[in-house]
């Protein structure tokens, strides 16, 4: 489900202010300075909600040069996952156990893909960065909510090798996947810090080229807080409200909604569970 996106195969409608009904990427095309007019083409990220009712395909995706230069699209994908919920012993495939493109190649065609991908169990509230060149994928049973740069670009390394109702598979992208897979894969290494604060307790989750990311977890009111950026922000349990100048504005859970840049301060109140981003561009 999308939460918020400017891309062109799937622009939100704003819900109220000045621009109600127009799209997302009405408003960045033509109003900039709600951004900060920060540069670029194309709204630069785009949250969304997966919820697994399935093991979902085993992908790897390209970085900003690979898809320029071979997709001719601005931008690859980098992303990351917090899990809003999961069942019990539920797992995500994250990064692959092959030394070199050679192995990582073999395996792939002689189908080891027990001794290739490697598996994670996950438990609510866990976070992970999914850099562009990672395999991955969400196993069944698992909610999250993903922030990424704005792009589709998916290439399909293996899909168990299910069928549809006429017996064929689903396309892979092998070549490519071989093309952009990190070899060796490496963990990345993330700095969680808190902060607690009148009302909020601020964790920030991932700080890196694309995006920076924070969990809010709200009880109270907060101080006014002043942010010269815009921010994006889906709220995962609650409900509170955001106050400024211009008005209060109600959330509960589900919601997603953008404070812009021209917003000089703001106040949060309620108790309530929220993911908020802003572009690092």
């Amino acid at each position: 489900m999308l939460g918020i996106s400017g891309h062109s195969n799937g622009s939100n409608l704003i819900k109220n202010g000045p621009l109600r009904g127009k799209t997302l990427a009405e408003a960045w095309n033509n109003h900039r300075e709600l951004f900060g007019n920060e540069e670029g083409d194309e709204f630069p990220l785009l949250v969304k909600i997966l919820d697994s009712k399935k093991d979902l395909s085993v992908q790897v995706h390209p970085d900003d040069e690979y898809a320029r230069n071979v997709e001719d699209e601005t931008y690859g994908k980098t992303e990351c996952w917090y899990v809003i919920d999961c069942e019990e012993g539920a797992e995500i495939i994250f990064g692959h156990h092959a030394n070199s493109k050679e192995e990582l190649a073999s395996m792939i065609e002689n189908g080891q893909w027990d001794e290739l991908l490697h598996r994670i169990p996950v438990q609510p509230g866990e976070f992970y960065y999914v850099p562009s060149g990672t395999i991955h994928a969400i196993g069944e049973g698992i909610q999250i909510l993903e922030t990424q740069q704005s792009s589709d670009i998916t290439y399909r390394v293996y899909d168990y090798d299910r069928t549809d109702k006429d017996g064929q598979k689903r396309e892979l992208h092998l070549d490519r996947s071989l093309d952009v897979t990190n070899v060796p894969h490496v963990n990345p290494s993330l700095e969680r810090d808190h902060a607690l604060e009148a009302g909020v307790r601020t964790e920030k989750l991932v700080e890196e080229a694309y995006f920076t990311v924070h969990h809010l977890s709200l009880d109270g009111k907060s101080n006014p807080i002043i942010y010269e950026n815009y921010q994006l922000f889906s709220a995962l349990e609650g409900e509170g409200n955001i106050i400024t100048d211009e008005g209060v504005f109600p959330f509960s859970k589900g919601d997603h909604f953008i404070i812009p840049a021209t917003v000089e301060s703001y106040t949060v109140e309620g108790r309530a569970s929220l993911i908020t981003s802003h572009s690092n561009k």
